[in-house]
């Protein structure tokens, strides 16, 4: 890794990253390193900002000049009534979760979809034509949810407490439903039997929930390894810690594929690079800088 200190100066230009909790993240390691590989004058660091700061955070977006910044959990929705301009995709899923400053123009776009998808081509595997069970509706939910429709998913069970994203994930259906050919139905996760049978007729369970993640990092949704069969995909979009509940439980069940959302981490982040930078993150140097010596998935 390149010191930091090797090439910050007056000139270097700040990018962001707004959620909480956030110490966690690896973004800044990614970013950083590749900034530096490719000798650019970018500087990216974590802020801790959750719903109440954020408003005075994305202004200090305008005020400090800041190239830009990420955007994640919980405040990936809220974020929206203080941006000038939406992406197409952005407003489709109704969430952002990268920021991008035009001379004081900020505009939201959404790359955690792309990232997804990305990362399940990385691996070589396609889930187009086949059927999804998703758990989550919140701003990386909805963004696996109309990416993987747009990108040929044939059918999509989407799962939900009833919670304040109820009724996104009721929008999320309508949107999948009414703009793509993707069938798309809601489920109460509350009803076990319905979740244990939609996720057994399904080629992948992707888990895009905050259950996993500190401070719910001994749990899971799924606890019975019998809801899995082994010639599945399961996908748990958390990446601290690296091996979650659930993929424990879905190694337990011998499943041939188990994703941390580490890949989905790295693509959509490599995404957002190129939104800011105009240039491609080098995206094996980073794998390899960072994932290399990590159980990222198992197969």
């Amino acid at each position: 890794m390149i010191e930091m200190t090797e090439r910050i100066d007056g000139h270097t230009i700040l990018i962001g990253l707004m959620a909480y909790p956030i110490r966690h993240s690896m973004s800044p390691t990614m970013h950083n390193n590749a900034f530096a590989k490719l000798g650019l004058n970018y500087a990216y660091l974590a802020f801790e900002v959750d719903n109440d700061s954020l408003p005075s955070a994305i202004q200090s977006i305008r005020t400090l000049d800041m190239r830009g910044s990420n955007i994640s959990m919980p405040n990936k929705q809220k974020v929206i009534p203080l941006l000038d301009k939406l992406d197409p995709a952005a407003e489709m899923v109704g969430a952002v979760n990268t920021i991008v400053n035009d001379h004081g123009t900020l505009t939201g776009y959404t790359t955690d979809g792309t990232g997804f998808m990305q990362s399940l081509k990385d691996e070589g595997l396609d889930i187009r034509g086949q059927k999804m069970t998703l758990a989550g509706a919140g701003g990386a939910g909805t963004a696996v949810a109309i990416q993987a429709a747009l990108d040929g998913v044939k059918e999509m069970s989407i799962f939900n407490i009833h919670d304040e994203f109820w009724d996104n994930a009721k929008r999320n259906v309508d949107i999948i439903n009414e703009k793509t050919d993707c069938k798309a139905t809601l489920h109460s996760i509350e009803d076990k039997d319905d979740f244990k049978k939609e996720i057994q007729d399904a080629a992948i369970y992707c888990d895009a929930t905050g259950v996993g993640m500190k401070p719910l990092e001994n749990e899971t949704l799924v606890t019975d390894p019998n809801w899995f069969r082994k010639d599945m995909i399961v996908f748990d979009t958390v990446y601290a810690p690296r091996t979650t509940k659930l993929m424990q439980v879905a190694e337990q069940a011998g499943v041939e594929h188990v994703f941390n959302g580490l890949g989905m981490m790295l693509e959509q982040g490599a995404e957002a690079f190129k939104l800011w930078t105009g240039e491609s993150m080098p995206v094996d140097y980073i794998r390899d800088l960072l994932f290399n010596d990590d159980k990222v998935a198992s197969k």
